[in-house]
């Protein structure tokens, strides 16, 4: 099935969480937490400024983002849990490390 968000809407993948604490311990299903972390799969067209134009979101399809603990829908897709939130609910995008280049 293939899915468009409409308008400033983002379809987000949640990553996995860690199956062990730092301290080695490994952590049950029922006690982990859900991951404020996940990568953009589908963004919409964007909003409507004050003049009447487009407005293209800031994120884009593969964006690496952190999202607040109870932002966006929950909904389930082709056997997937994915999240579909508005571009406010997110946080920032993170930034991937680029590998230093040997001078």
């Amino acid at each position: 099935m293939s899915f468009r968000p409409l308008h400033d809407r983002v379809l987000v993948r949640r990553v996995t969480a860690e199956e062990k604490s730092k301290g080695g311990i490994i952590i049950p299903d029922t006690a982990k937490e859900k991951p404020q972390e996940g990568e953009v799969i589908a963004v919409g067209s964007g909003t409507l400024n004050d003049k009447g134009e487009l407005r293209a979101l800031d994120v884009k399809a593969g964006d690496r983002i952190l999202f607040g603990k109870w932002s966006g829908t929950e909904v389930k897709l082709d056997g997937e849990e994915l999240l579909i939130m508005k571009e406010s609910d997110i946080m920032g995008i993170l930034d991937t490390p680029s590998v230093a280049k040997a001078a």
